[in-house]
Parts: C-alpha cells; structure tokens; sequence
C-alpha cells in the first residue's frame, strides 16, 4: 500500500527508493494493512527491510496467501502456510495480526474448519478473520458459532464496514470499480479481544466518508477507554488521501480520548529549504 503512486511526492518523496517508501510511509501512519501477501509470499529478506523501516511498535495486519484461505479453503495448506509463516518471522513484534481474510462462499457450515485450522496455527502469533458470507451477519446462531471458534484461539473477527460507500450510486472511476467488487453486510461493532481491527471504506469525496466514520469514531473511543487497543484503517475508492484521512480520524478519537498518543509527525516529502 505504501507504494501507491498518488501518493509519491504528496505523502512520500518522489522519486524515492522502493525500500525507503515504508519508512516515510511510518510518518504518517502507525499501521499498515499487508494486502500483497494474499497474493504472493514475500521472500524473507524483503519482510526483514520492512521491519528495518519501521519502529518495533509499527503495527503490520499480515493477510494470509489465497492459496490458503481462498484455493485450499484452509485444508491441506501446511506447505504455504509453512513457508508464509517463516516469510513474516522477521516482523517480530510488528506482527499485530495475521489476517484470515475468507471468500464470500465460506458460510456457517464451514466453521468447523476454520476452528480446526486456528487450532493449528502457532501461538506465537495474534489472529483475525473476516467473514463475507451474509449469513454470519443475518443469523445470530451463525454468528455465536463463529464466536466461539474464535474465541478458542483469542482471534478476533474483522469487519469490512462499506455502508457508508454503498449509501448512494458511485460517482467516479474509482467508485464504480469498487462497486462490483466489495461485499455489501451490515456493520458490526462487537470486538472479540483486546485488539479489535476494523476496516472502513468511504467515498472519494471527503465529507462523505468523514460522515460515514461517525459510528467508528464513538466505538474506537469507547474501546479505548474499556482498556482496549483497537487498530482502524480508512480506505476510499482511490485511497488518494488515506493517509491523511487516518490522521483526521486518529485526531477525532484523541479528542474524545485526550490520553490517546499522537501520531507521529510526517517526513517532508519535499526537502526543506530557506526561500
């Protein structure tokens, strides 16, 4: 994500090394979603240049390969698992969360095998899964099923909030290519564990999605003053202004929880000078 090219020379330098984007990137934000390990594993050394980058306290929300969750549906997978697992070891502590991201075909009658694969997994690591099968979301009796198979391992469930997005028809490029491809569910604001993840889709116009983070705001607070470290990531459509989006978000929940640490203050992007 830190290398997406809207954000060269806005929130990072450009032109900037690839192995240095990471560490400007940390400027703005203090997590990042670990979207393309769904797709490859990376080789070691590159997740090792990603823990050199970054403060031990960074967070990293690591997706598991589709080879696992998607192709293999979480059977007959130790190999990728194996060799996705030794791939991340060098995050270390930034290693908040692995995350089990599931197809929409994955439903309730599949749970059995989710429990079976988190109890299998190492306890070294902190889990999360996301569901999109609308049953999880209509029917209380699947949703306390998959609850208590992740509360077996302390796993949390993720939500993928896309209300505010899908409220009216898209309006650009950007949107209308996000239309066909995110799930549409209903909210969920239940946190499992101590370190709920949530994941918010708004709209490339800021007022939209500054209006639909309202209820995100109110419960990130509330989890914060329960004692809880929540980690929330804000995405629109293009993801042009993310990280400065995840800022204002940030600020707004420090203001209703004062003791809540600042985030760190950006690198320039462009170099300082004196006219």
């Amino acid at each position: 994500m830190w290398t997406l090219k809207a954000w060269q020379g806005r929130f990072v330098p450009h032109p900037l090394p690839p192995h240095e984007r990471l560490r400007h990137y940390a400027g703005w934000c203090d997590a990042v979603e670990g979207n393309t390990t769904f797709y490859a594993t990376p080789a070691r050394e590159t997740v090792a240049s990603w823990a050199r980058q970054t403060d031990p306290g960074f967070r990293f929300v690591v997706k598991l390969p589709r080879t696992v969750t998607h192709e293999r549906r979480l059977a007959d997978a130790d190999e990728p698992l194996r060799a996705f697992l030794d791939a991340v070891e060098p995050l270390g502590p930034r290693a908040h969360a692995l995350w089990v991201q599931l197809p929409g075909s994955f439903g309730p009658d599949d749970v059995p095998v989710l429990a079976r694969f988190l109890r299998r997994l190492p306890a070294a690591h902190r889990y999360a899964v996301e569901v999109r099968h609308p049953d999880f979301f209509a029917d209380p009796r699947a949703a306390r099923r998959l609850e208590a198979a992740l509360g077996t391992v302390d796993a949390e469930w993720i939500p993928f909030d896309t209300t505010a997005f899908f409220a009216s028809p898209p309006a650009s490029d950007a949107e209308r290519e996000a239309w066909v491809k995110k799930p549409r569910l209903p909210p969920r604001t239940r946190a499992l564990t101590a370190r709920p993840i949530v994941r918010y889709l708004g709209r490339d116009d800021t007022a939209r999605t500054v209006e639909g983070w309202r209820r995100w705001v109110e419960v990130t607070a509330g989890w914060l003053r329960e004692g809880r470290s929540p980690t929330v990531f804000v995405h629109t459509p293009d993801n042009a202004d993310a990280p400065a989006l995840a800022r204002r978000f940030h600020e707004e929940v420090r203001a209703r929880v004062p003791g809540l640490a600042p985030l760190p203050d950006p690198i320039p992007a462009e170099p300082l000078t004196l006219f």
